[in-house]
């Protein structure tokens, strides 16, 4: 700058005092006017320079972000090719651009890792991408077949245990904050500076959101209640049956790691690699060692499908049973004369056992049901009717390959 002033105002006193010796052309008069003119424009573009960096000092006009400066500033063909189009910083059309609509349309399309990285671009993208309606559709279709009451009454109870879930310590992350590494994009993790106020802000997830509760399941670290068919990798003493379990799962295998609860004096039995297929969320709020209340013996009739409660003993918990209403024996099991359904007695058979067998079939009282049974051949209890196709289909897809004794 001190360079060009100088060689300006040298030419300037040059053509202003011309030696004697030789006249100078006719356009030395325009030249002066020029350097002149060049003179002043140059000494207002330093004082407007000095002013601007004063003022850039003084109120941190330079943290603004440059769009806002440059916002309807026409950019270059190759600029604009550069430019991302969520968080560029010249102007230009952006998925924020767009109608409420249909921005929300992209967002309900996108699955829950397009969710998770979108959420993760800025501010107002991340309010959207965590409302739990985006994320109540994506809960159904994965979770919905093993998640019940009791799996949300453990998650409320997990977050109420932990209440420095949406807090982050100097050192490790602990708690949701290290779960939810696992799963989500890392600007969200790590301290974003605030370009006005100079100083280091924290993305949070609320851990109270459905979408918390879905990236707590999909990491596998936390357990929850839910129903498996045929414990213990179909061990024969439970096939055809249903327990209660707790369960993990695994995102690399796409299965569950199960915890069965200990049965009397036995311990607590464990189980990898179980599929969905044998997993359901529990059809009753009860717990597994209450009775359930019968609603439907009044309705039964030969050929009903039904699952019934029976356990060991008094210290074990229940499980249900599939079976089928059978005919009694003074009953030729002809439709057009059976009066089956309007006896007291209903019996019921278990078709996975062979005729002759213990377990083959059981009757109760359709009035005066409770829990019946002795230590020999265990206790039924409650008993619910299968109304539903695919529950039945599903008990089928189940039947072992070979009779049971």
């Amino acid at each position: 700058m001190l360079l060009y002033f100088f060689i300006t105002c040298f030419s300037f006193v040059l053509l202003l005092k011309p030696l004697p010796l030789k006249p100078l052309p006719p356009w030395t008069s325009e030249m002066r006017l020029l350097s002149f003119w060049f003179l002043k424009d140059l000494l207002l573009f330093s004082y407007l320079g000095s002013l601007r960096s004063t003022l850039l000092k003084v109120f941190h006009i330079d943290r603004i972000p440059l769009k806002m400066t440059i916002k309807n500033m026409s950019l270059s063909s190759s600029a604009r090719a550069e430019k991302s189009s969520l968080d560029g910083e010249a102007g230009g059309m952006s998925v924020l651009d767009l109608p409420e609509l249909a921005l929300e349309c992209i967002l309900e399309r996108l699955p829950p890792a397009g969710l998770c990285s979108m959420a993760g671009v800025c501010t107002s993208l991340r309010e959207r991408c965590v409302s739990d309606h985006l994320w109540e559709k994506h809960m159904k279709q994965k979770w919905g077949r093993v998640i019940g009451p009791a799996a949300y009454r453990e998650w409320q109870w997990h977050l109420a245990s932990r209440k420095d879930l949406g807090s982050c310590k100097q050192g490790k992350p602990k708690g949701f904050t290290r779960l939810l590494s696992m799963f989500w994009p890392s600007s969200w993790s790590t301290p974003k500076a605030d370009p006005i106020n100079n100083s280091k802000q924290r993305s949070s997830l609320p851990v109270n959101s459905i979408m918390s509760w879905y990236l707590a399941l999909e990491t596998g670290k936390f357990w929850f209640p839910a129903q498996v068919f045929n414990r213990e990798n179909g061990h024969v003493g439970f096939m055809l049956s249903c327990y209660d379990a707790n369960l993990s799962y695994d995102p690399g295998t796409d299965t569950f790691q199960v915890r069965y609860p200990p049965h009397g004096r036995r311990a607590i039995a464990t189980e990898s690699g179980v599929p969905w297929e044998r997993l359901r969320a529990p059809p009753f709020d009860t717990s597994p060692h209450d009775l359930h209340i019968s609603d439907c013996l009044n309705d039964l009739r030969p050929g009903d499908h039904i699952e019934i409660q029976w356990r060991r003993n008094k210290e074990f918990p229940y499980g249900w049973w599939y079976g089928v209403v059978g005919h009694l024996e003074s009953c030729d099991g002809n439709e057009n004369y059976c009066r089956c359904h309007n006896s007291d007695t209903v019996v019921l058979e278990f078709h996975q056992y062979t005729p002759g067998s213990r377990w083959r079939s059981t009757a109760i009282n359709r009035k005066e049901h409770r829990e019946e049974g002795d230590e020999a051949d265990g206790f039924y209890g409650g008993i619910r009717k299968l109304y539903n196709n695919e529950e039945i289909s599903r008990w089928k897809r189940l039947w072992p390959t070979e009779v049971l004794e």
